[in-house]
């Protein structure tokens, strides 16, 4: 039995034990690490497959590893190479230019609209392997997720002790996500909550859709409008809880799905915003903030030039 934390990847199955230093990470995001040159999409394909134990149980992607558990790797082929293991220079500049903060703990990126937080299923490279490859001296974790088509604050961890300080902030409810996004219709309160339960479906061909569901996990969203349009309104977001897609479906739920959302909205809707310029889902995430070990931290990005100009046409 072993410990590893970053070698090249191997040939045969592997039996590795899970040191302290990985105690609270998810397994896929130590599996980048352990299994160095393996594509993100094979490796959620071996956990989608059932092929990673975790004592002797199959593993999800989200789940979290324990100081002493035992990994079970199945063999890898390490003569294949990589298809598209070399990022586009574009967009390694384009996301190196979006960072907004650096230090010696955190990386903080304003992430476009289109780059999804990771690669897998069918997406080469996200926004981690972009950056690892903008700073190939870090060390890099993602401290959470963003959908590939929401935009704004993505928070990374350069340090260990950063990453399970954010890790553990979000499990505890001590971690404030605000996101600005446009709803359709016109809302009947200035202030409500959505409290439904969501359960996650994965679909044929990897697509992921997230419904309200009685045995779904719970979910809470506070909701605030800023701003009212004609057939609109500017609404922030604040998140109770962290499930897929939470904000698109309890929007849905209320009955003003969000503006540009492919997935969940309407489709006669979805193309009179397509008329007036809108080309992308209209889902912000503009603020982050947390607090470890009592130093407080706070991580904004502005609504993007796109959707500004969207509103901007807009009649109040």
């Amino acid at each position: 039995m072993i410990t590893r934390t970053s070698d090249a990847p191997v040939a045969g199955v592997q039996h590795v034990q899970v040191g302290p230093e990985r105690a609270g990470q998810r397994i896929d995001n130590a599996l980048s690490t352990i299994l160095k040159g393996v594509p993100r999409s094979l490796i959620y394909r071996l956990l989608r497959t059932g092929q990673v134990r975790v004592n002797g149980k199959r593993a999800r992607p989200d789940t979290r590893l324990n100081a002493g558990d035992e990994l079970r790797l199945p063999p890898l082929r390490q003569s294949a190479p990589a298809v598209g293991a070399v990022p586009d220079a574009t967009l390694i500049e384009r996301l190196r230019a979006a960072v907004v903060h650096r230090d010696k703990h955190f990386l903080v990126l304003d992430k476009p609209c289109g780059i999804a937080s990771h690669g897998g299923s069918g997406i080469s490279h996200g926004a981690i392997e972009l950056l690892r490859a903008a700073f190939p001296d870090d060390s890099i974790e993602l401290a959470h997720r963003l959908d590939r088509d929401t935009s704004g604050v993505l928070v990374l961890a350069r340090s260990r002790s950063a990453l399970l300080g954010v890790q553990a902030a979000i499990r505890e409810g001590r971690v404030t996500k605000q996101y600005l996004c446009l709803m359709t219709g016109t809302l009947k309160r200035a202030r409500f909550d959505v409290n439904v339960p969501l359960r996650k479906f994965d679909l044929a061909g990897g697509e992921r859709l997230v419904r309200v569901a009685d045995d779904g996990k719970p979910a809470l969203t506070f909701f605030r409008e800023l701003e009212r349009y004609a057939d609109a309104s500017l609404v922030e977001a604040t998140l109770a809880t962290g499930r897929t897609h939470q904000i698109r479906v309890h929007a849905q739920h209320a009955g003003h799905a969000l503006a540009g959302d492919e997935k969940y909205g309407a489709r006669e809707v979805n193309k009179l915003w397509r008329a007036r310029g809108l080309r992308r889902l209209f889902l912000h995430a503009a603020r982050f903030e947390f607090e470890i070990d009592g130093q407080g931290w706070s991580f904004s990005t502005p609504l993007p030039e796109e959707l500004r100009v969207v509103l901007q046409a807009q009649n109040p």
